[in-house]
């Protein structure tokens, strides 16, 4: 009798090691999906951060980079969000990008020093990267879209320093608020997108800077940088831009696109 209860007795407790091994395995699932769940997150962090960098560099949604990171924290937004621009197969990281533009701003400066120390040409960072201004007074006649002799040189001089980087160059043409009207333009739309033209051509003919890395565009009297009331504040209005800019693609034709991983270039020592 006791012999069979004590057989009875092992037989029922036969479940417990299956049910330790099915608690077992439960435990591993879970542990899994934990793990891809943090992945998941790095990788949302990732997207957002090179969605922000784009519209940035478009200068469009400022608040962009504190709203996708908070969502792709779950509300929590972190201290310091590593944010990395999506080139290839590597990742150029914003503060690479200044690096970059503050080198070029460096050999700038120094090669355009006499120019920089006359006022007709200024060096500085702006909105959408790094701005070469040159002033009318060194460049342009009054009323014309065709640099000045003496100006050439200085131009082959930046367009030799522009052509040794891999980022796009904006050339935008500048007015100020007098309005123009001669056998050549009827208005200072035309002038200033006639003088960006002519310099984006120049740039061409030197070949200097491949044609898919330069554009151009005239904006008249209506990105001033200084005050239209005072001629000093007119005469720094009278200007062409190089805008040295980081190269993305975005397709808004496309639902959620990220920025094109192909379309970003890095600069190396060796350009």
């Amino acid at each position: 009798m006791n012999q069979h209860a004590r057989k009875g007795r092992i037989g029922h407790d036969r479940w417990l090691v299956s049910y330790a091994d099915f608690i077992t395995l439960m435990f591993g699932f879970f542990v899994v999906l934990y793990a891809f769940a943090k992945a998941d997150q790095k990788k949302q962090v990732q997207v957002s951060a090179a969605i922000d960098v784009a519209f940035r560099s478009l200068g469009f949604f400022p608040a962009t980079a504190a709203r996708l990171s908070r969502a792709a924290a779950g509300g929590a937004e972190p201290a310091a969000m590593p944010m990395n621009i999506v080139m290839g197969e590597d990742l150029l990281a914003p503060a690479q990008v200044k690096s970059d533009l503050e080198r070029i701003r460096s050999a700038m400066t120094q090669t355009l020093s006499n120019e920089v120390a006359a006022h007709t040409v200024s060096i500085q960072m702006g909105r959408d990267g790094l701005v070469v201004s040159l002033r009318e007074a060194g460049f342009f006649d009054s009323g014309s879209a065709i640099p000045k002799p003496e100006a050439l040189p200085t131009l082959r001089r930046i367009a030799g320093l522009l052509g040794r980087t891999a980022y796009d160059v904006r050339i935008e043409g500048h007015t100020d608020n007098i309005p123009i009207h001669n056998s050549q333009f009827g208005s200072n739309w035309e002038l200033s997108t006639a003088r960006a033209t002519h310099i984006a051509r120049l740039f061409l003919d030197l070949k200097a800077i491949p044609p898919e890395h330069l554009s151009a565009a005239g904006y008249a009297e209506f990105h001033p940088v200084a005050s239209n009331e005072t001629p000093e504040g007119r005469a720094e209005n009278r200007r062409v831009d190089l805008v040295v800019v980081p190269r993305t693609q975005i397709n808004f034709a496309a639902p959620n696109a990220p920025p094109s991983p192909g379309n970003w270039r890095k600069i190396t020592d060796d350009e």
